[in-house]
């Protein structure tokens, strides 16, 4: 057999077979995220990472004072950076502190910086092995960022981030505190998916 005969051969005896991923699945729920049995939660820090109001003291409270003891430790937090702890008392194995934008009009880079925060959570969480994570509306509170621009920015941002690399996850939540933040997000997850 010659070289030239291999050419003639390869399509008729070589079969390529196409090896598909499983899509992790992406969820939005009104529930406290401090109850949730995942491997990661996200919190919606502040730079100090020492808690705050809103989800960030939720989260504190509910993981006892281990989890503050180990946050003085990282030194703070830049605005769409994250960072890594345990969950110490919460269901969650660890903690995800990402520091969203304060909304300031929306032409200082927010989308960007609250896109980054969702990344880099999910790089976090990479890291760490999670297969399951659960976000909060990152920046929606008292950093008053828009509900329906967020949840727009959110869902695309993780959309973008699993589309490369969805083998790490199977659940992902975009856990709500009310009904218009499911809204925002149900129809968010709608259009990006």
């Amino acid at each position: 057999m010659m070289v030239g005969d291999w050419i003639n051969i390869l399509p008729s005896q070589f079969r390529m077979s196409t090896i598909t991923r499983p899509r992790p699945q992406l969820e939005v729920l009104q529930a406290d995220i401090t109850t949730l049995s995942v491997d990661a939660i996200v919190n919606a820090a502040n730079s100090s990472l020492l808690g705050g109001g809103g989800v960030d003291g939720a989260i504190h409270r509910a993981a006892g004072p281990q989890l503050l003891a180990e946050c003085r430790l990282l030194g703070g937090c830049p605005t769409g950076e994250a960072m890594l702890t345990r969950g110490y008392d919460l269901p969650a194995r660890h903690v995800i502190h990402t520091v969203g934008p304060v909304w300031r009009g929306g032409d200082h880079g927010e989308p960007n910086l609250l896109a980054n925060c969702y990344w880099n959570a999910l790089d976090c969480a990479r890291q760490v092995g999670a297969r399951s994570i659960a976000f909060p509306a990152i920046s929606t509170g008292v950093y008053g960022y828009p509900l329906d621009q967020a949840a727009q920015v959110a869902t695309q941002a993780v959309m973008d981030s699993v589309h490369d690399d969805p083998d790490p996850f199977d659940r992902i939540l975009f856990v709500c505190f009310n009904d218009p933040a499911v809204a925002a997000f149900q129809g968010a997850l709608s259009i990006t998916a």
